[in-house]
C-alpha cells in the first residue's frame, strides 16, 4: 500500500511538473525573461567600468564648425591635450580621459555646437551638462537636481584645478538650469505617457480577446449577424478612450505637482497620440490572432513589450546602450512615439518635425491590424 501511494505521489508530482514546464508562459517569466532584463541592463550599465558622459561645449558662430577657439580659457584648459574622433554619425567631437584604475576611467565626449542644439540635447538626455566661457572665465550649465551632471560637473572642476591651479574654477561659474524640459521629472512623464499606450493596448487589447477565445465567447459572437471588424474597432476604441483619460490624468497630476507644460502644437500632439495607440493596437490584434491559450499569450505581449521598455529610453537615456545599437533601437514603436511625445513636450515640435513619424505608426498599426484580422481565428 505504501509502495503504490509513493508510486501515485511521484507520477502526480511529474505530471505537475510536466505541465508546468510545457506553458510558455513559465518558461518565459522564470528563465528568459530574467535573462532579457540582465542582458539589456547589463549591456547599459555594466558592460564596462568605464564612466561615458557627453559634454556639449557652446561659443561664438564662427568657432561652431567643430573647431575650437584656440584663444580660449575652455581651449587652455579643457581642449588642449583631448583626442579628436569622427564617429558614426560624422559629427567630430574631442575626448578627454580621466584615468582611475581604481573606479574606472572617465571618459568625457564633447562637441562643440550652438547653444539651441545644446539645449536639445540636454533635454533629450543625451548631455550631462553644457560648458561656455563669458569673460575668460568657464561656465557650468546643468540641472542641480541631476546627481549625474553634478559628478560630472565635480570631476571636470578638479581636473580643471590640477591642470591650471591659478585659473580657480570658483563656484561662481556654476550656471543652474532648472527651466522646464531640462529636469529628469520632464523627461520621465513622457516616456511613462508612451509606455503607459503601449501596456494599455497589448494587455487590454490582446489579453482579453485571448481570454474570449479561450472561454468560447468569439465563437458565440461570431454565430450572431456581427461584422467581425466591428467587433475589433469597437474594442480598440475603448481602450483609446481609455488611454486618453489615463494619460490626460498623468499629465495633470504632472502639472499640477511639478509644472510640466506642453510647448509644442496641440494639435501635432493630438494626432501623434491617436497614431501611437494606432501602433499598438495593431500589433495587439496581430499578437493575439491566433492563440487561444492564456499562458501563450502572457509569453507573447511580455515577448514584445519587456523589450522596449528596457530599450526604448523610458526611464534613462537609450544612449547608455552602445553606439551601434543606437539605430535599431530608434526604430523601435515605443523609441519613436516616446521621442516624438517628448519632443512635442520638451522641444516645442509641431507638425513640421514629427509628420514622418506619425505616418510611420499610423501605418504600422493599419498594417498590423490588416494582417492579423486576415488571419484572425475566431474559435
Amino acid at each position: 500500500m505504501n509502495r503504490i501511494r509513493n508510486n501515485q505521489l511521484f507520477q502526480l508530482i511529474m505530471a505537475n511538473f510536466r505541465e508546468l514546464v510545457r506553458e510558455p508562459g513559465v518558461l518565459f517569466w522564470g528563465i528568459v525573461f530574467p535573462i532579457l532584463m540582465s542582458l539589456g541592463l547589463g549591456i547599459a550599465f555594466t558592460n564596462k567600468s568605464d564612466i561615458i558622459r557627453n559634454i556639449a561645449i557652446t561659443g561664438s558662430p564662427g568657432n561652431l564648425d567643430g573647431k575650437p577657439d584656440t584663444t580660449s580659457a575652455i581651449y587652455r584648459l579643457l581642449l588642449k591635450n583631448t583626442k579628436k574622433e569622427m564617429p558614426a554619425d560624422r559629427t567630430l567631437r574631442y575626448t578627454l580621459v580621466i584615468p582611475d584604475e581604481k573606479m574606472g576611467n572617465s571618459i568625457f565626449h564633447i562637441r562643440i555646437m550652438d547653444w539651441k542644439e545644446a539645449m536639445i540635447l540636454l533635454k533629450r538626455g543625451n548631455l550631462s551638462l553644457i560648458l561656455d566661457e563669458k569673460e575668460g572665465r568657464i561656465r557650468f550649465h546643468f540641472d542641480p537636481m541631476n546627481p549625474d551632471a553634478q559628478l560630472t560637473y565635480l570631476k571636470l572642476t578638479n581636473l580643471l584645478e590640477k591642470r591650471d591651479p591659478e585659473e580657480n574654477v570658483r563656484q561662481e561659474t556654476i550656471e543652474p538650469l532648472t527651466v522646464k524640459g531640462t529636469r529628469y521629472i520632464d523627461f520621465l512623464v513622457p516616456g511613462l505617457i508612451a509606455m503607459g499606450v503601449m501596456f494599455s493596448c497589448l494587455w487590454g487589447v490582446s489579453y482579453g480577446i485571448i481570454e474570449k477565445r479561450s472561454k468560447k465567447l468569439l465563437r458565440r459572437m461570431v454565430a450572431t449577424p456581427m461584422k467581425r471588424s466591428n467587433f475589433l474597432v469597437a474594442l480598440i476604441t475603448v481602450r483609446v478612450l481609455m488611454n486618453f483619460i489615463e494619460s490626460g490624468l498623468l499629465f495633470l497630476f504632472a502639472w499640477m505637482a511639478f509644472g510640466i507644460t506642453i510647448q509644442g502644437e496641440a494639435s501635432a500632439l493630438l494626432a501623434f497620440f491617436i497614431a501611437g495607440n494606432m501602433a499598438f493596437a495593431g500589433m495587439s490584434v496581430f499578437i493575439s490572432c491566433n492563440t487561444s491559450k492564456t499562458e501563450i499569450g502572457n509569453g507573447l505581449i511580455n515577448a514584445v513589450s519587456m523589450p522596449m521598455m528596457v530599450l526604448s529610453g523610458i526611464f534613462f537615456s537609450y544612449h547608455n546602450f552602445p553606439d551601434w545599437s543606437i539605430p535599431f533601437i530608434q526604430k523601435l514603436p515605443l523609441t519613436m512615439f516616446a521621442d516624438g511625445i517628448r519632443s512635442i513636450f520638451i522641444e516645442g515640435a509641431g507638425w513640421a518635425d514629427l509628420y514622418r513619424t506619425t505616418l510611420i505608426l499610423a501605418l504600422t498599426g493599419i498594417i498590423f491590424f490588416l494582417v492579423g484580422l486576415r488571419i484572425f481565428k475566431w474559435h
